[in-house]
């Protein structure tokens, strides 16, 4: 079969591999379309210091299942989410998941971008296998993953109640926290972005104001106006540009918050005057993925309208087109949401 994954010259290769079989409380499941990711691309460059396993929103019909898998028939429609916590170290009892030490290592197996891959026995058991309902399209259980980060970002945080959000980099995982935070009752929601087609589907998905941050004091104008100059609630950090960062931290309110969302490059530093969030009090709170149960509210979420992600995707190519996938999701001028299809779609 057919799997995309790193090549030696830091691009993407696709190869042939044996189809995984399942083992005892394991399923395989046979690829319908896979998001192409930031975190992708920045192991592309060699940017992310995480496991160089490509792939890992993916959606798909059930191949096979082993033995002792209840629930899970072959031909139902799934999402899949290649991480999860043990929930029974340190880690998980203070309720940070997404630290847990077993979290990167349980993955699926080749990949996310493989006509068929093996879901591992701890995500089966986890729950990590959520069951698509009908009215999900194949697209929007793409982004439940990327949307489900959203979400776990917002929580940690404690989004206040008729919040006032900025999102600072509205590409697709940009996008989705500020729908999330729409969604979740933020009375006004904002953000930057350089790509006007972002900046298109931002306003599409009811975003209030969307400013270009190459416009000298943009951003510190749209939240004041917003505002009344008291600045936002919240800030989130949605690229991985240190710059970014100090933007967020001057425009949020006294007491503000800022997600650190978006993944910095290895050796980033922030170029932030201490003393001045030291007397705003301002917190900083990074946010890394997310869980099955934060994954299953968005799932609810699209099933029940509240937010609507299919208008999301913007490219589909075929596996054997990964390459080009990849060339189109790392020009942010051209392109939303990339995914790539496979023979389940």
């Amino acid at each position: 079969m057919k799997f995309g994954r790193l090549s030696e010259a830091n691009g993407v290769a696709l190869v042939d591999v044996p189809e995984p079989v399942p083992g005892p409380g394991e399923v395989t499941v046979a690829l319908a379309e896979c998001g192409v990711c930031g975190t992708d691309l920045e192991k592309l460059r060699g940017n992310y210091r995480s496991a160089g396993v490509l792939g890992h929103e993916p959606v798909g019909r059930i191949a096979r299942v082993g033995d002792g898998v209840e629930g899970l028939a072959p031909g139902a429609r799934v999402f899949v989410h290649h991480h999860v916590p043990c929930y029974t170290c340190d880690v998980c009892a203070r309720g940070d998941y997404t630290f847990c030490p077993t979290y990167s290592r349980t993955n699926l197996d080749p990949g996310g971008f493989a006509e068929v891959f093996r879901v591992p026995k701890e995500n089966v058991e986890r729950r990590a296998v959520l069951p698509l309902d009908p009215a999900v399209d194949w697209g929007s259980g793409t982004l439940l993953e990327p949307a489900g980060c959203a979400l776990t970002a917002l929580k940690r945080v404690g989004l206040p109640e008729r919040a006032s959000v900025f999102v600072l980099g509205l590409g697709p995982v940009g996008l989705l926290c500020a729908r999330l935070a729409r969604s979740l009752g933020a009375a006004w929601v904002g953000g930057t972005e350089i790509a006007p087609l972002r900046r298109a589907a931002a306003e599409r998905g009811g975003i209030d104001a969307t400013v270009d941050p190459r416009e000298e004091g943009a951003a510190r104008a749209a939240v004041d106006r917003a505002t009344g100059g008291r600045g936002v609630d919240v800030a989130v950090v949605a690229t991985g540009h240190p710059s970014v960062v100090r933007t967020a931290t001057e425009i949020v309110r006294r007491g503000g918050t800022v997600t650190l969302f978006g993944l910095p490059e290895p050796g980033s530093r922030l170029d932030a005057d201490l003393q001045d969030l030291y007397l705003r009090g301002v917190r900083l709170v990074p946010s890394y993925a997310t869980t099955e149960p934060d994954i299953a509210e968005v799932h609810r979420r699209v099933v029940s309208g509240e937010l609507v992600l299919s208008d999301l995707v913007s490219h589909r190519l075929p596996l054997s087109q990964i390459q080009e996938a990849f060339r189109i999701a790392a020009r942010p001028a051209d392109a939303v949401k990339v995914v790539v299809t496979g023979p389940s779609e």
